[in-house]
């Protein structure tokens, strides 16, 4: 296969290949229930271990939800804050409502990503800015995302929880904190634009806008 100037670089394919998985990849909130093989699902949770980490401190803990009641009492989590956030969004309260913002109960898969206990003895990288924790465990959801598109998963990130009672519920150790309950598994055709876009709740910026020169606002 011929390759770029770049030695360096993958082929044509490969590269084609990395950018169709950005942008295919989507939020998803619907699912068909199936499973996920756990040959698959170890592949998939090793990506996501392979993220870059600030001073390499790998501070994403993983907890795979396998017992049913356990996954309606996160279910029931979620539902209370989406009423909750419903309430804060005033005139746009009842929009939101019929938005389906999780796939908790439908989903082959279902797992809590925190950060673990213990941070503050991490400075290397974090001194100044102490959320590269937070950014570190992002990467390794992306990198679980992108991966779980390409084998032909959908996944969706839900963050409607209030995150000490999850904590509590999954009998987390004081100091760690989750982020992220994802939603994993087949689906029946990935969303061909972003839901909420499909949905009118917003609308995509173009990078022109997101895009400055030499200072903020300069384009």
């Amino acid at each position: 296969m011929r390759r770029a100037d770049n030695a360096h670089a993958f082929s044509p394919e490969e590269r084609a290949a990395v950018y169709r998985a950005i942008a295919e990849r989507r939020d998803m909130r619907h699912f068909v229930g199936g499973e996920v093989a756990p040959q698959l699902l170890a592949r998939l949770l090793e990506a996501a271990h392979q993220a870059p980490s600030v001073g390499l401190m790998q501070p994403w803990r993983f907890i795979r939800i396998s017992r049913a009641p356990l996954r309606e009492a996160i279910h029931d989590l979620v539902e209370a804050e989406r009423v909750r956030t419903a309430d804060a969004l005033g005139e746009r309260s009842d929009a939101f409502m019929r938005l389906k913002v999780e796939g908790i109960r439908e989903c082959a898969e279902l797992l809590v990503v925190a950060l673990m206990d213990g941070r503050e003895a991490h400075v290397f990288g974090r001194r100044t800015l102490p959320e590269m924790d937070m950014a570190s465990l992002a990467c390794a959801i992306q990198n679980l995302w992108l991966a779980a598109r390409a084998e032909g998963l959908g996944m969706g990130w839900v963050s409607l929880f209030e995150p000490q009672a999850l904590a509590e519920l999954l009998g987390m150790p004081p100091g760690s904190k989750p982020l992220a309950v994802l939603c994993l598994g087949p689906v029946a055709a990935f969303y061909e634009a972003p839901m909420l876009v499909q949905q009118g709740w917003a609308e995509v910026r173009p990078l022109s806008e997101l895009l400055f020169q030499d200072r903020w606002g300069a384009f």
